[in-house]
């Protein structure tokens, strides 16, 4: 028997959650820049250096618009010195000065330090200087020695700020001329300085979107995308989708998400807006919000032209038992390497194998990169001789965040990315493809019955079953009964204000971090942030913030591997 090549689909899901204080306050977190600079830049950069590697890339719209949000105010700065709504950003700038207030100065050098220190810090002995000094000076802080913060000058902050953002530069930036001048000086560093790397930031976020337009012209990506707030639908359209996996679960109050499925419609509708403005095109596929499939959401996709979506390995495995598919059918992965069709539904559902998706997100950080290109590669060609001269009629899918992986990773996953795309390349047992592709090559299998989970677990426990996640649900439905009292007496302006606003009340993110599992800044960020955006819905509505978003819903205290970005799909 003659083994073929397998076809693989790697889908990198790209997504942060919305960051403005409402529609047009500050932004109160800056990751979408960051992971501008850094990953959305790095990956397009990789495949632009290897062409032979076809994948899917999946955009979530409301980091698209978040995108061009930014684009926009630093071409207003660079052009005529107009202060931004991002606060980190005007303290580089220089358009926000220095704070002098001690415990200011406090926040703004724990700020500097958010990233992974090991990969992203410790590298660089001019960065790692500046904080280790710091930090011992708040260390005998804490241990009742008082500090006079206000006596250190300005530049140490102003090098601090260069140096927090030299280092979230992608590999592939920071072979830019100016990042390395700027690498190389080291400190004291001037305003001319601050204005370039300004400039290089503009230039990085200015052409995130329509690099990944030009490798999707080409031909050599397909983009997908994400509704538009991010939601979880099954939840929206139905709580009783939690129900399958987690029988037993304690759940929210209220028996429904108030107009669930016509809130559901209205993120997939606007989602196709803004992804067409960026990118010219509807999709063909949705990455549905963390891999959250029920049949009412198959149903909503067919009616919406979609042709294929994806979801956890545990999924399948809950819903081949629930269909009454035999021992043998799911313990043998060669059903898990192939589409599946719902009842009478079009489009076609892809599963994730978990094992060799969590090698990526969790694993190879700590191997050696060329071993762990090589061992993902011997992985997959040994798929393909496995599935022998089938293999041509299977797909594996490889399924994970685009972004959160590689602050992991020596120099951003640059070197290990840059071998395992090599050697997809150059073998003869492995075809990287697309799932748009792999719906005109392959087969799917009807089932009948399915059971509502998500990539994580299978089931959506991450976001919904535990006493604070509920508490943050109840809160939500409790807006969204405002809202429909209040919508149709709005002005057409003042509508489209609150619509939007609840979007972003409605996206996963807040959910995923409550809980006593993920660490404490994160989730007191997220909660206070969440409750800021319920406040400003009451707002648009014109009607008064309900005293209980006065009280924080989590406080966390877990010690999640990753800082809780990613799971690992393991209980």
């Amino acid at each position: 028997m003659v083994a073929k090549a397998v076809n693989v689909v790697f889908c990198w899901h790209m997504h942060q959650p919305y960051y403005r204080e409402g529609l047009d306050g500050d932004f109160q977190l800056p990751w979408v820049y960051l992971h501008g600079i850094k990953d959305y830049t790095d990956m397009a950069a990789h495949l632009e250096n290897h062409p032979g590697v076809r994948l899917v890339v999946n955009f979530a719209p409301i980091l698209l618009q978040q995108l061009q949000d930014y684009d926009q105010q630093l071409d207003n700065y660079l052009k005529n010195g107009k202060s931004m709504d991002d606060p980190m950003l005007n303290l580089l700038a220089g358009t926000s000065p220095i704070p002098k207030d001690s415990d200011a100065r406090v926040e703004l050098i724990k700020h500097c330090q958010r990233c992974y220190a090991p990969k992203m810090i410790e590298p660089w002995p001019a960065f790692n200087r500046l904080v280790t000094w710091v930090n011992r000076l708040l260390e005998q802080e804490e241990a009742g020695i008082p500090v006079e913060l206000a006596y250190l000058d300005d530049q140490y902050f102003v090098d601090l700020l260069v140096w927090y953002h030299l280092a979230w530069l992608g590999h592939s930036v920071k072979q830019n001329k100016t990042a390395q001048r700027l690498l190389k000086k080291g400190n004291i560093y001037n305003s001319k300085d601050r204005l370039e790397l300004m400039e290089l930031i503009n230039d990085c976020l200015s052409n995130i979107i329509p690099r990944y337009k030009k490798l999707s012209d080409k031909g050599q990506i397909e983009l997908a995308m994400t509704p538009f707030g991010h939601p979880i639908i099954p939840l929206l359209t139905d709580f009783a989708n939690m129900r399958c996996a987690t029988p037993d679960a304690p759940a929210p109050a209220a028996d429904s998400y108030p107009g669930g499925v016509e809130r559901a419609t209205w993120h997939m509708e606007y989602g196709f807006n803004i992804f067409k403005q960026a990118f010219g095109l509807k999709p063909h596929g949705i990455w549905l919000s963390e891999g959250g499939v029920s049949p009412d959401a198959f149903r909503l996709l067919d009616d919406h032209g979609i042709t294929w979506t994806a979801s956890g390995e545990a999924v399948w495995h809950n819903s081949c038992q629930l269909a009454g598919f035999d021992e043998q059918h799911f313990s043998d992965k060669r059903s898990l390497f192939i589409p599946y069709q719902y009842q009478d539904c079009s489009n076609n559902i892809y599963f994730r194998d978990d094992g060799l998706s969590d090698l990526i997100g969790f694993e190879y950080s700590k191997w050696d990169p060329k071993d762990a290109a090589a061992n993902f590669t011997h992985n997959l060609e040994n798929i393909a001789k496995y599935l022998g001269d089938e293999a041509d009629q299977h797909v594996v899918s490889i399924i994970l965040d685009g972004e959160n992986a590689w602050e992991y990773f020596d120099d951003n996953g640059y070197h290990f990315l840059d071998t395992l795309y090599e050697s997809l390349e150059s073998s003869d047992l492995i075809n990287t493809t697309t799932f748009a592709d792999a719906n005109s090559k392959l087969k799917p299998i009807n089932i009948d019955r399915f059971c509502s989970g998500s990539w994580v677990y299978g089931s959506f426990s991450t976001w919904i079953g535990h006493e604070e996640k509920n508490r943050a649900w109840e809160l939500l439905v409790h807006a969204k009964e405002a809202y429909d009292e209040v919508i149709q007496s709005l002005s057409a302006k003042k509508r489209h204000k609150a619509e939007l606003q609840l979007a972003i009340c409605e996206g996963s993110d807040w959910f995923w971090w409550f809980g006593d599992h993920n660490p404490s800044e994160s989730v007191v960020s997220f909660d206070k942030l969440y409750r800021t955006q319920l406040g400003k819905l009451y707002e648009f509505l014109g009607r008064e913030k309900p005293e209980e978003l006065n009280k924080p819903i989590s406080r966390g205290g877990g010690n999640a591997e990753n800082a809780g970005t990613m799971l690992r799909n393991v209980e």
